[in-house]
């Protein structure tokens, strides 16, 4: 049991790809869990993650446009280096 005090809504977005990723530790995964139970926009945004992994899994190069593809790739681009 955590004995860090409830979770914030600003935390909880940072840590939301850990916990769909289901590396997040027990403990916090507690306090994610007790916080989206009584937390509307945060369920939402939750919802809103899983839905955008269900359909970004669904895209292959093949389907989307050259221009949509450039688009994306220049969006993320200095991810890694940040």
């Amino acid at each position: 049991m955590s004995t860090r005090p409830t979770m914030s809504c600003r935390e909880l977005v940072t840590l939301v790809t850990e916990y769909l990723d289901g590396t997040m530790p027990n403990a916090e995964r507690i306090r994610f869990e007790r916080h989206v139970a009584v937390c509307p926009p945060c369920r939402a945004h939750l919802d809103q993650m899983r839905k955008t992994i269900r359909a970004s899994g669904a895209l292959t190069e093949e389907s989307i446009s050259p221009k949509a593809r450039d688009t994306l790739l220049d969006a993320f681009a200095g991810w890694r280096d940040g």
